[in-house]
């Protein structure tokens, strides 16, 4: 029987927190596989521990309480980390603790599980609940990500990652930075499944534009030679392009090439191999539900 540790981040929303713990205890019934549940509360002002009374398909439950908060891709990182070191697992299943990555999906990462041997998989997105703007701004994230790196990422945290693969990501220092620029960067295998994002349980969506952008910027950044090479092609290709009409309208598209290249430069700086491998410092206490 597989062990699967499903890793939840979560920050000041205990609501969708209990909620979801239950209807993944639902959905994991009759499925034959060992299922635990760790939650990294990133130093959340509220309290996050609650009471929890359908957990009987739940093998365990442990809330890590950080000390310092580090953002959502950093407690994914650090939750690897400490399942890697300090639990027996086959895979690690990655999902948003408010409701938009679906407990009923979990069951389908399991069966594909049980059929590969020792392959990563990825939900990719096929149908998305938010509005039309933030929609295109999404497909406008898909389509600057394969421009600037060639490479077409379609999925989010939500994933089921093979042992092997999360020892490929803790020795990745871009892993501290992008958790998807990360994982395409270290595996050519991934096996996709659909995948439709769910509406948050409690409140509005906490990804906004500007995350967005800079989300995007972020796994961009995990692939600067290439977006370098490729900047460099566009630059030289433009100017010759636009050598007789030279104004400062038609430079608009080379200042805002080099603000992206700054913005990436800046946050490729966030990559720390040694604060990667310090993380499990940050942890100020563990609370055992089950």
């Amino acid at each position: 029987m597989k062990k699967y540790v499903i890793l939840i981040p979560i920050f000041n929303d205990r609501e969708s927190l209990k909620l979801l713990i239950e209807n993944i205890n639902s959905e994991v019934r009759n499925i034959n596989a060992e299922i635990s549940i760790i939650v990294i509360n990133d130093a959340s002002s509220e309290q996050i521990l609650d009471t929890y009374p359908n957990i009987e398909n739940i093998l365990s439950i442990e809330i890590i309480n950080m000390k310092d908060n580090k953002g959502h891709t950093r407690c994914i990182a650090s939750g690897l980390k400490y399942i890697f070191e300090k639990k027996e697992f086959d895979y690690i299943i990655p999902m948003d603790g408010d409701g938009e990555d679906r407990p009923e999906e979990i069951k389908n990462f399991i069966e594909i599980a049980e059929r590969t041997e020792d392959k990563s998989i990825v939900g990719e997105r096929v149908k998305r609940s938010e509005g039309l703007f933030f929609q295109f701004c999404y497909r406008f994230h898909k389509f600057l990500t394969l421009a600037f790196t060639g490479k077409s990422i379609k999925f989010g945290n939500f994933t089921c990652l093979s042992k092997s693969t999360v020892k490929k990501l803790l020795e990745e220092k871009a892993t501290w930075n992008s958790f998807s620029g990360s994982l395409i960067k270290i595996e050519n295998e991934l096996i996709p499944m659909p995948s439709i994002r769910g509406t948050r349980y409690f409140g509005p969506s906490q990804m906004s534009f500007y995350n967005l952008l800079k989300h995007s910027l972020s796994i961009i950044s995990v692939f600067r030679k290439t977006v370098l090479i490729r900047s460099a092609l566009f630059i030289i290709f433009y100017i010759l392009l636009i050598k007789s009409n030279a104004s400062v309208i038609t430079s608009l598209p080379l200042v805002l090439l080099l603000i992206m290249i700054y913005s990436i430069s800046s946050l490729a700086l966030r990559e720390n191999i040694d604060e990667f491998n310090k993380s499990l410092t940050n942890i100020h206490d563990i609370e055992k539900v089950k």
